[in-house]
């Protein structure tokens, strides 16, 4: 008896991997990138881990938010066109079955097998054939809102959590340095770790993540020092 052949694909994971790594990405960053600016602003540290503990709910939030606004928006688009794509196949399926054979035409398929494959697809499930083959809408790729949203509350919350953590133990004179030093650490493991699940570079991933981490920080450091200097 054959063995079955099993694989596993990284599709699969785009929809909550990006909404995860999104929301630790902008929760490392935006909180770490907060408290360095009010700490260069020559802030107490009760008010800088306050101003921290404010910038993780209400960017959990917005996140959550926003993150369910757009992709609900997504599926929303989705939902329209397999409408419209069932009324089509529904008023005129001879056309549909037509444009159907010219995709698998246009993939290589010469046009006998196009038919006869755009034939039995048909006689499977029209709809699926075309959502897929058409509309590039499948169940892997599918908007899923209450996933994405979640997904990005949940990992920004996390994110924004670890410079809040080193902000609580980090000395008061040198706390600028250790939340963005530990901030770029931070960024550096998640970029590592997102590239790997998505089979990305590694490095690549890190470099990418700790740049703009870096940047974001450096012009908010700036900002509060120069509105600390002038209170």
């Amino acid at each position: 008896m054959a063995r079955r052949h099993l694989e596993r694909h990284r599709t699969t994971r785009i929809g909550w991997l990006r909404a995860a790594v999104l929301g630790a990405n902008d929760g490392i960053v935006s909180t770490a990138s907060l408290i360095v600016g009010v700490a260069a602003a020559h802030a107490a540290q009760g008010s800088i881990l306050l101003t921290g503990v404010a910038g993780l709910v209400a960017g959990a939030m917005s996140m959550a938010a926003g993150e369910y606004v757009s992709v609900h928006s997504q599926a929303d688009t989705e939902a329209a066109d397999l409408a419209k794509e069932r009324a089509e196949l529904a008023h005129d399926p001879v056309a549909e079955h037509r444009e159907l054979a010219a995709i698998y035409v246009g993939r290589g398929l010469d046009a006998a097998l196009a038919d006869q494959v755009a034939d039995q697809l048909t006689a499977h499930d029209a709809l699926g054939a075309h959502a897929r083959d058409e509309l590039g809408v499948s169940e892997a790729l599918a908007a899923k809102p209450v996933q994405a949203a979640l997904a990005s509350a949940s990992s920004f919350a996390c994110g924004a959590a670890l410079p809040l953590l080193v902000t609580w133990l980090a000395p008061a004179g040198t706390l600028v340095w250790w939340v963005a030093g530990m901030a770029l650490v931070f960024l550096a493991v998640l970029g590592v770790v997102a590239a790997r699940t998505g089979g990305a570079d590694p490095l690549r991933g890190a470099w990418r993540v700790t740049f703009w981490g870096a940047l974001a920080m450096a012009v908010t450091a700036g900002v509060g020092s120069l509105f600390g200097a002038t209170v």
